[in-house]
């Protein structure tokens, strides 16, 4: 089966592409950027996210948000941790969350998928910590700052060994077997 998915991160794509090409999925990517919604609300913002990917292609596609929701902000970032990398970068956020005194953060992905008809919200989290000091490669946005429970390692460090357990991977299941029982139904 192949399947569009919008986004302008080829980390993003290359990850997308590597989970769901063994359950028999095909990823056609579309590298548009998006503007995205403003908001902590994430399921709007995928929803809006959703809307107008499917307005500039008309077809099918899956769209992607994953943010970050620290325990010393009330769950902020949210739906704004794009907003909040942006400004402060790998240094500077691990500074901010160890000068709160709780490292405690869960990642999360919220996928929406347009099947022509319906919009459908699929949805990955995993419980973490934010270390004091960056660790692994900063260019796959927060990946360096996010090290999973039960683990010593960060998810850049990890590399391609996170897409067993990631955030992405949990929503990407759901959708794969969404897409698999769904099958032949239209």
């Amino acid at each position: 089966m192949k399947i569009r998915f919008m986004s302008s991160n080829p980390h993003k794509i290359a990850e997308v592409e590597r989970i769901l090409a063994p359950v028999g999925v095909d990823i056609i990517a579309v590298p548009q950027k998006i503007q995205e919604l403003q908001t902590e609300d994430v399921n709007a913002l995928v929803k809006d996210k959703l809307i107008k990917a499917f307005g500039s292609i008309g077809r099918p596609l899956f769209v992607e948000h994953t943010g970050l929701y620290l325990s010393g902000l009330n769950g902020l970032p949210a739906g704004l941790t794009q907003i909040f990398w942006d400004q402060l970068k790998a240094d500077r956020f691990a500074s901010l969350v160890a000068g709160l005194g709780d490292a405690k953060v869960t990642a999360k992905t919220v996928l929406g998928y347009c099947d022509g008809y319906r919009m459908h919200l699929f949805e990955g989290a995993i419980e973490g910590t934010v270390p004091p000091v960056p660790a692994g490669p900063a260019d796959f946005q927060w990946d360096c700052v996010f090290t999973p429970n039960g683990f010593s390692q960060t998810f850049a460090e990890m590399g391609a060994a996170k897409d067993d357990i990631s955030m992405r991977r949990i929503a990407l299941d759901k959708f794969a077997d969404h897409l698999k029982n769904t099958k032949g139904t239209k």
